[in-house]
């Protein structure tokens, strides 16, 4: 640079000479002026020789640095290539261009090259070797060399276009499924039906058509569609509306009916794009429908929707197809041993010894895998006083004994959870050969892997319910005892909230049969009072409670005490109670450095999705999360956040 900078000085300097002698000249009355021009301009000639030689010195020094640092068959090749080349100083102005940039008019000589293209500064400030920006139409790959200060320039405008051409018209596959149609077709009559199909089904075929999709229908609930990646951008876009048309449709003609959607992206791979769509749509039915489960080969799965508490669609005939594959399964079986979540409460006890007795009525040998995951403190005190009864009708081990025991003949029924990270009993699961699912809660993408039978009903109220439902449909007698069906009862009293949340028909259908076998409504009472400490502990959360974004509440105990998730679940709910208040939030420490959220939703706002986006999972109105290494106040933070989004979210559809 600095060479080129002597150079201009020098022409300077030659021009301001001949304007001396020219002017000398004029006015000179000297006899000798002759000799003296003649003088004058043998000396600018030699001047101008020796600045033109010290101009092509330069080029050639500067070529011949070029072919030290590349050497000359690369040098060629990249001419050959069309890529650029750009040396410059340490001030990043480009000191020298190759012809290749000369032919195109890139003048930057003398700039600095961040006047050209911005995105070039990245390859001095951060560390990245390669950056991509336009230059009027074109666009351009720059690459910097390493130990060396040159840059390689490479116009990808055809690859660019190409590239975003194949991405644009790369394939999507696509399902829509009417949730519970196929149930009402076979109970409603013509005229319904009718009115069904013009309100509900044609209005999703003429959605899809609109967009340009091609529709295929695959049964009468049923649509196979495919489209590419520009027309599920626009849908995108769109954000799903079609999800909230047919829920509107669908309450104007009164009929308890549903859209569910998958779309499954980002390979070439039909067969796995096939597998993939179909895997989606049960995750979406399975998290309660009304929603979109989209993935793209190699990430996370996304959900759109799901705005509506999941409604009853498990109809009596599907729950004795169930109740016998389960009898079916067990027989089939030399044991089986039943799984439950970490921190066992009644739900889940509650539902194991249902299944217990169920198996018991086959005489198939069954385990309660229940002594290694944690239990509650109420449900703690109820084992504890029917303790002699439950052990004469059941047996309780724990995770490493019955990971010794099982073998790949026996069968394990995992109950009121889906994800291997929530099991109580890890080892036996993982040793497990034969796997049976049996959940209340909306499935999420962390599944247990290969379960050879899966009965999720996100519209049922507790796993309780779900078993209960299966007793009527065995052919042998399934003998509850007065203490196993209260603690049955006593799950679907906390899952519900004694009633209040939750609930369908169905709910209360199972606490009658209950109630017919013998139950102690107020044993059952008693084994859900609190003691004076765990008021006094729920008094203290409460006073942490503050409104946010009107209907919201959220409770961030910032004392680092440590708080039982049961106490921290009933906080969220009492905390419903509040007038106005649509959703819950109680963040608090639950060990060391841990920090657990629970939160609960009257049935407008879907806290699963806020809590999933956090990385946590429940189902619509009750969900939760812990994370380790965490801090209460970076959690209400990242809470508020999360909310804000949702609520936008929620505006936009």
């Amino acid at each position: 640079m600095e060479r080129l900078e002597n150079l201009k000085v020098q022409i300077g300097i030659l021009v301001l000479a001949e304007l001396a002698a020219a002017v000398m000249f004029e006015v000179s009355g000297m006899e000798l002026h002759h000799y003296i021009l003649w003088l004058m301009l043998l000396v600018n000639i030699v001047m101008i020789v020796w600045i033109i030689y010290r101009f092509q010195s330069e080029k050639e020094s500067r070529d011949i640095d070029i072919s030290r640092i590349l050497g000359n068959d690369a040098k060629d090749a990249l001419n050959f290539g069309e890529i650029g080349i750009i040396t410059y100083d340490e001030g990043y102005v480009a000191t020298w261009i190759n012809d290749v940039l000369s032919e195109r008019k890139i003048n930057v000589v003398g700039k600095k090259l961040s006047t050209w293209i911005p995105e070039v500064n990245q390859l001095f400030q951060d560390d990245v070797d390669e950056v991509i920006g336009k230059d009027h139409d074109r666009i351009y790959e720059i690459t910097r060399k390493d130990n060396a200060q040159v840059l390689y320039v490479r116009d990808v405008t055809d690859f660019t276009e190409l590239k975003n051409k194949y991405a644009q018209e790369s394939l999507v596959v696509g399902l829509l499924q009417l949730d519970n149609y196929i149930e009402l077709q076979q109970y409603e009559d013509e005229a319904k039906m009718a009115l069904i199909n013009t309100n509900l089904r044609q209005p999703v075929l003429d959605w899809a058509k609109k967009f340009g999709m091609f529709v295929r229908r695959l049964r009468s609930d049923r649509f196979l569609v495919i489209l590419d990646e520009r027309i599920y951008t626009e849908i995108v876009r769109d954000r799903f509306s079609i999800l909230n048309d047919i829920r509107t449709a669908a309450e104007e003609i009164d009929v308890s009916v549903t859209l569910s959607m998958s779309y499954a992206h980002g390979t070439t791979d039909y067969r796995l794009l096939d597998q993939m769509v179909n895997d989606l749509l049960e995750l979406a039915q399975s998290r309660g429908g009304d929603q979109v489960a989209v993935k793209k080969y190699g990430e996370n799965v996304k959900y759109f929707g799901g705005n509506s508490e999941a409604k009853e669609k498990r109809s009596k005939v599907r729950v004795r197809v169930m109740a016998q594959a389960i009898k079916e399964a067990t027989l089939e079986a030399e044991r089986v041993f039943i799984l439950g979540h970490k921190e066992m409460d009644f739900d889940c006890m509650g539902a194991a010894i249902g299944v217990s007795r169920l198996c018991n009525a086959y005489e198939v040998p069954a385990y309660i895998v229940s002594k290694s995951g944690g239990i509650e403190g109420q449900l703690q005190e109820a084992l504890q006083l029917y303790h002699d009864h439950l052990s004469e009708r059941h047996t309780f081990l724990d995770d490493e004994k019955a990971s010794r025991m099982i073998t790949d003949k026996d069968l394990v029924i995992v109950v009121d959870h889906n994800s291997p990270n929530q099991c109580g009993a890890p080892l036996t699961l993982e040793a497990a050969e034969q796997v049976m699912i049996i959940d209340h809660h909306r499935r999420g993408e962390n599944f247990i892997d290969n379960p050879l039978l899966i009965y999720i009903e996100s519209s049922a109220s507790s796993v309780c319910e779900l078993i209960t439902e299966f007793l009527p449909y065995q052919s042998n007698k399934v003998n509850l005892s007065e203490e196993e069906a209260t603690l049955m009862y006593t799950g679907i009293l906390v899952d519900t909230n004694r009633f209040k949340m939750r609930t369908g028909s169905r709910t209360f259908e199972a606490a009658a049969y209950l109630r017919k076998i013998g139950i102690n409504a107020m044993q059952a009472e008693n084994m859900l009072k609190e003691n004076f400490d765990e008021f006094e502990e729920q008094t203290n959360i409460m006073k942490y409670a503050k409104i946010y974004q009107k209907q919201m509440m959220i409770a961030a105990v910032t004392d680092p005490r440590v708080f039982h998730r049961t106490i921290m679940s009933k906080v969220a709910d009492q905390l419903l109670n509040i007038k106005g208040i649509e959703a819950s939030f109680v963040i608090a420490y639950t060990g060391t450095d841990i920090v657990a959220i629970s939160s609960r939703s009257k049935g407008s706002v879907n806290v699963q999705v806020i809590m999933e986006k956090m990385n946590g999972g429940g189902h619509f109105s009750a969900a939760a999360l812990s994370r380790e290494q965490a801090k209460v106040s970076d959690m209400e933070t990242e809470l508020k956040k999360t909310i804000d989004q949702y609520l936008m979210e929620q505006e936009e559809q």
